[in-house]
């Protein structure tokens, strides 16, 4: 193979999924001229970060070997609660007791996976239906909303910093302090060596058991942290905010490059991924593709991204 024709194609494997998001914004932009407007992007950019903040604690998960499919009705849970309790105990409060129901939910879950050694895709299934019906109980199944918003806490979803959405902001500041603790610390080389593998990391010395309860922990508190969020944009909350919001996570870190077999992933092509479904569904409503097209698109990218997975384990192995 030519030399240069070898380094191009060295480049495409490494950052082919950069390559794949350029392409699709200027495919889309060609077709809608407004798409890659200053606005619009800025639109995008907020709409995602709701999304991106629970895939950077999802890449966690998924890197340690393990699943969280009740992340979206935490989301709705957390939601309801902090909208609900700003007007009674003010705002600060409130967004402290959703971000420990967060942890509070995940604790549990990862207690179940990680001391008592059950199945995460069982346990947090099993856990979809419960979260959302706490939810239902807990606001009697009525839509809550702010009567008195308060400065600090709508600023968190509708502020803006030198021009740029708060909660992309929140988004950024995250996915660097996750990229870090991933990449930087003990925790994050424990956590490759137990999705990598289990058993050899737990002959190292490995305590697998706090590794995996940690990574709920953690996907736990990125998803109140979307729930607060999605409060401060709204100023309100319906019972069932967060329904589908596990498929849109899931698929964004999966076509990041994250291996559901665990072992291997990064925050940094997650947010790729997290921006690739954004903009995605937003250049279907310019282009003026129905709704269900979207869905149509994220079966596909997961399809395609697993496969792409699979073939890969078979190559290494």
């Amino acid at each position: 193979m030519h030399p240069v024709a070898g380094n191009l194609l060295s480049i495409v494997k490494r950052q082919g999924l950069v390559l794949a998001f350029i392409f699709l914004l200027v495919v889309i932009s060609f077709f809608a001229p407004r798409f890659l407007t200053f606005r619009n992007v800025l639109l995008v950019l907020t709409q995602v970060s709701i999304m991106g903040v629970m895939a950077c604690g999802v890449t966690f998960m998924l890197i340690g070997g393990n699943f969280d499919l009740s992340i979206g009705s935490q989301l709705s849970f957390t939601t309801v609660l902090v909208v609900s309790l700003h007007d009674k105990i003010g705002p600060i409060p409130a967004i402290l007791v959703a971000l420990a129901a967060g942890v509070a939910i995940g604790a549990f879950n990862g207690y179940l996976v990680g001391f008592q050694k059950l199945t995460s895709l069982i346990v947090t299934l099993g856990m979809l239906p419960v979260v959302q019906a706490l939810t239902l109980i807990y606001s009697g199944g009525n839509y809550n909303q702010i009567q008195n918003p308060e400065a600090p806490f709508s600023f968190i979803g509708r502020g803006k910093i030198l021009n740029i959405p708060m909660p992309f902001i929140i988004f950024a500041v995250t996915a660097i302090v996750f990229a870090v603790i991933l990449q930087k610390t003990v925790f994050g080389r424990r956590l490759y060596a137990v999705g990598g593998n289990r058993v050899g990391s737990w002959f190292a010395g490995v305590r697998d058991d706090w590794v995996t309860f940690f990574t709920f922990v953690i996907t736990g508190f990125t998803a109140a942290m979307g729930g607060v969020i999605m409060g401060s944009r709204l100023m309100s909350a319906q019972n069932y905010l967060g329904k589908d919001y596990e498929l849109m996570v899931l698929s964004a870190v999966v076509l990041g490059g994250t291996s559901l077999y665990g072992g291997s992933g990064g925050i940094f092509k997650t947010v790729i991924g997290v921006l690739i479904l954004g903009f995605l569904a937003n250049g279907f409503i310019h282009l003026g593709l129905p709704y269900y097209t979207q869905m149509l698109a994220q079966w596909v990218i997961i399809v395609a991204a697993v496969w792409m997975d699979i073939k890969v384990k078979k190559e290494e192995s």
